[in-house]
């Protein structure tokens, strides 16, 4: 009861948060700067898309954050959940591990809450309990987090422009002379 108990306040707080964060990056509510300040973060990071991209990264952080916190295909929203998270790892990297120079510390624990999650499951008040999906193979859900780690990493090798970040020291705002739409 107790490690239930554990696993779903994890949840809720950690898929609450994520998916609270996915809504700044396409709105205006929760301080978020809207689509289009989205599209900007992505641009200044580096990124190609513009506004599909943040509207990828948003719906994801949404989705995977929504299933996360209600225990719902727990390995495929960790899955999401830690790709999204390691593309944000890959941008802070150049910054060093903490967070207080604007480094990866924060990212590389959400990835690690996810996987934990997908390794011991939602918990017995989750829907995936609700609905006799468990327990979940632990081959599908170790899978379902290196898939989303590899996604993220994909995501970082094809619409990153390593250019636009390569000048200028951590921190400092870069040029992002973006061609895509936005």
């Amino acid at each position: 009861m107790t490690t239930d108990l554990g696993l779903l306040i994890l949840r809720l707080v950690a898929g609450l948060l994520l998916a609270g964060h996915g809504v700044q990056k396409v709105s205006f509510r929760l301080g978020g700067a809207g689509l289009a300040g989205g599209a900007q973060e992505f641009r200044q990071d580096g990124f190609r898309g513009g506004a599909l991209t943040a509207l990828a990264a948003g719906a994801t952080q949404i989705g995977a954050g929504l299933l996360l916190t209600c225990g719902a295909l727990t390995p495929l929203a960790a899955a999401g959940a830690a790709g999204v998270m390691t593309v944000a790892l890959t941008v802070k990297r150049r910054n060093g591990l903490w967070v207080q120079k604007d480094g990866y510390e924060y990212p590389l624990v959400l990835i690690a809450v996810f996987a934990t999650l997908a390794l011991t499951g939602p918990g017995r008040f989750s829907a995936d309990q609700a609905l006799h999906l468990l327990p979940w193979p632990a081959w599908q859900a170790a899978l379902a987090v290196a898939g989303g780690i590899g996604s993220g990493l994909a995501v970082r090798l094809f619409l990153h422009r390593p250019s636009a970040t390569s000048t200028g020291p951590p921190g400092a705002s870069r040029p992002s002379p973006d061609r895509s739409p936005p």
